[in-house]
């Protein structure tokens, strides 16, 4: 355990054969269920027979996407056995596997099936010693992808030497406080800031992690009243944390929060303070450079960014203020490498941040910064948040390409409400007002676009591709159902295979981390199609044993079971996939009344 450059599989064979490597659910259950290291040397040993099998020596490339990130750690271990480089991306959107597609040939995991992905290996029971064989420093280990917040997402490549530095550093800077806590996280290990967290530094150091996403606050609760946990968020999800839960119950199982992905608004560093009993450590860094400063913000204040051990950093600018500089063994070369990030210099080893350099761009030849129009927007009592981006449209009259400012707005309370009850219009007019003293008129925003929440990503991000795909179907109708396939059907029964889209229009605040399905739509859903295959009375009587318990998610098929008994004029109605159930309930049907019942 003391020497963090020999690869995690390494070390977690080091261990004992009843060690708790962590918590999953297994194929079939429901049920939280430990994993031992003896188990999951199987699924290394399965993973790495079925990539043998099925992937041809020359090809030394492969994406890997699954969800579970015990399953995730054996693949990826596996690969890597195998000399494999392995591709990460943050989902597995058309968008997404298309940018893949120029890299890799052999795909691995959850994606769309006209990849041909090589799925889950079955269940081993006899295993054979696995040889020790380590990663040399040079290996190509990874390709990951930024978040693409900016624009296009690059693609970024790490050697194992860059992986290992940073696993020691986290530790030697962190460990100590953590101790033996278990690793949850509300964020994927398929983007490099969860992965680094969630994976190969807690199996690095003998940390057990829970292999799905706790994307709830209770289920935060729940964990950390069972053992005491670090979690690892970002500020998307930190912000929306409750304060109304029995936190206090759990404050000295919380050992620590690790946050990044983005700046952690001040108020809900102090409101996590107050519930959790200490505030979030904030990480700040880059796909491309890793981790470069932490911070810990308390009520006394300050907001300067402390510089991580072996890590030189400089401003680019005069007087300490410019863009920042750094150079450090996460870097493939000895290069400086140049942030978008200005700085302002403190002393040694702290700064602050002032705004991204890449976030000033020119609107008819004038400069323009969307970090100053958004604080500006931000001080509204009508919004919560705020996106803006730089649109190229054309200009029918002269012919030519305009760029144009769009806004995208998070309203609060206020906002929706002066939405509702005067419409768009007005609300444009105050917000137009408000931009009015900070830039000129040229660069006011032409389109505003009024949501909920801003749409964020796995990583509790918002990318531009999001943003882009959001005025892309701004005038297409959003669907209100799902995709259908016919399984089975009788005079009684039917049985259906529903994809959900992800722009389904009941997703809308069902909820931006992680989009569910309304139990209320579920219903609507199971009485219209009763209307349509079995021909039964459409109008609602009344529910019946009525059961959530899995939720919904998009682009995830699930089969729903619609049984109707004519005699007691009832509808039972079963959302599930394999053996897990997410919903069931039994409606209470009423005839519709004939033309002469409405006039009688």
């Amino acid at each position: 355990m003391s020497n963090f450059f020999q690869d995690p599989l390494t070390l977690v064979m080091a261990r004992s054969a009843d060690a708790i490597i962590g918590w999953h659910c297994p194929p079939g259950s429901s049920t939280l269920q430990a994993m031992t290291q003896a188990q999951f040397l199987l699924r290394v040993q399965a993973w790495q027979e079925q990539l043998k099998e099925t992937t041809p020596l020359e090809q030394n490339k492969l994406a890997l996407f699954l969800e579970d990130s015990l399953e995730f750690a054996a693949a990826l271990f596996a690969a890597w056995r195998l000399q494999k480089t392995v591709y990460l991306s943050a989902d597995t959107l058309e968008h997404t596997c298309q940018l893949l597609r120029k890299e890799v040939a052999v795909f691995v995991g959850q994606f769309p099936a006209h990849l041909k992905p090589i799925s889950s290996p079955p269940k081993h029971s006899d295993f054979s010693e696995l040889a020790a064989i380590g990663l040399d420093d040079d290996f190509p280990a990874l390709v990951v992808y930024t978040s693409g917040s900016s624009g296009e997402a690059q693609a970024i490549p790490k050697k194992w030497s860059q992986l290992a530095a940073e696993i020691q550093n986290l530790e030697a800077q962190f460990g100590a406080h953590l101790g033996e806590a278990s690793i949850i996280a509300s964020v994927s290990h398929q983007h490099i800031y969860g992965l680094l967290f969630k994976i190969l530094w807690p199996f690095s150091v003998g940390r057990a992690v829970h292999a799905l996403a706790l994307e709830f606050p209770e289920q935060i609760l729940h964990a950390a009243s069972q053992a005491p946990i670090v979690l690892i968020a970002s500020p998307a999800h930190l912000k929306r944390i409750p304060e109304h839960l029995a936190w206090a119950s759990v404050q000295n199982r919380l050992v620590a929060t690790f946050s990044s992905g983005g700046p952690l608004p001040l108020e809900s560093a102090h409101a996590l303070e107050k519930l959790w009993g200490q505030a979030p450590i904030e990480v700040y860094g880059s796909s491309e450079t890793g981790g470069i400063a932490w911070r810990q913000r308390h009520n006394e204040g300050g907001d300067a960014w402390r510089v991580f051990s072996g890590i030189e950093w400089k401003s680019g600018g005069k007087d300490g203020e410019g863009s920042l500089q750094v150079r450090s063994p996460y870097l493939p070369d000895e290069q400086w490498f140049c942030l978008a990030d200005r700085i302002k210099a403190i002393d040694a080893q702290h700064f602050q941040l002032l705004g991204r350099e890449d976030r000033i761009v020119k609107i008819e030849e004038k400069r323009i910064s969307l970090d100053r129009m958004e604080n500006a927007l931000k001080t509204s009592a009508l919004v919560k948040d705020v996106r803006l981006l730089v649109n190229t449209l054309p200009d029918t009259k002269e012919k030519i390409q305009r760029q144009k400012i769009v806004a995208f707005i998070a309203l609060s309370e206020l906002g929706q409400t002066l939405l509702q009850t005067q419409g768009k219009r007005p609300l444009n007019q105050a917000l137009r007002g408000i931009l009015v003293p900070v830039v000129e008129a040229l660069a006011l925003p032409r389109s505003w676009r009024y949501l909920d929440a801003l749409p964020v990503n796995a990583q509790g991000k918002t990318s531009h591709a999001q943003l882009l795909a959001l005025l892309e179907t701004e005038e297409m109708p959003r669907p209100k159902y799902p995709h259908i396939t016919l399984l089975e059907q009788s005079t009684e029964r039917v049985l259906l295979e529903l994809v959900v889209p992800k722009n389904l229009l009941y997703f809308d605040g069902h909820f931006p981390i992680a989009p569910i399905l309304p139990g209320v739509v579920q219903i609507d859903w199971a009485l219209y199609y009763a209307g349509q295959y079995l021909n039964v009375p459409a109008l609602f009587g009344g529910m019946q044993v009525l059961k959530f318990q899995q939720v919904i998610a998009p682009e995830k098929p699930v089969q729903l079971e619609l049984i109707f008994t004519a005699q007691k004029n009832t509808l039972q109605f079963r959302y599930f996939t394999g053996s897990i159930q997410h919903a069931t309930g039994r409606i209470l049907l009423e005839h519709a009344p004939t033309l002469e019942e409405c006039h009688a």
